[in-house]
């Protein structure tokens, strides 16, 4: 079988279009519960921010645990499980699947913030990370 050139980039970007699929898809979902217009700079803002957790009273952002570098390795603060790096451009399969990421928006949203984050601030974030 011959493979032509178009074949052959289609091979090759089909992650990175699936990715894009997903994250558009949410930030589709998103405006239309009246959140946006989403941009990078407001999703750095928020990944950097220090919170004081509600329950926990302690100090926590996005970078203790995801890193400042989002194409490493990240370690959990508490458990110092192994967390994938964030890029997508070194992880493509991180943003792939709309339920996951809603998933992990939840569970990491509430454990650093300690709530859910709100349609706008998923956006930023996704906006944010796209870049990478």
């Amino acid at each position: 079988m011959k493979i032509t050139s178009t074949y052959f980039l289609l091979l090759l970007y089909t992650p990175f279009l699936l990715q894009a699929g997903a994250m558009e898809e949410l930030i589709d979902q998103y405006q239309a519960k009246g959140a946006g217009p989403f941009t990078a700079e407001q999703g750095g803002v928020a990944w950097d921010r220090t919170v004081v957790h509600a329950k926990s009273s302690q100090i926590r952002r996005c970078s203790d645990c995801h890193g400042a570098d989002l194409t490493k390795v990240g370690r959990h603060a508490k458990t110092g499980k192994r967390i994938e790096p964030m890029a997508p451009s070194v992880n493509p399969q991180r943003f792939k699947d709309p339920k996951k990421i809603e998933k992990w928006f939840k569970r990491n949203c509430k454990w650093t913030w300690g709530r859910v984050c709100t349609a706008q601030e998923k956006g930023d974030f996704l906006r944010y990370l796209q870049q990478y």
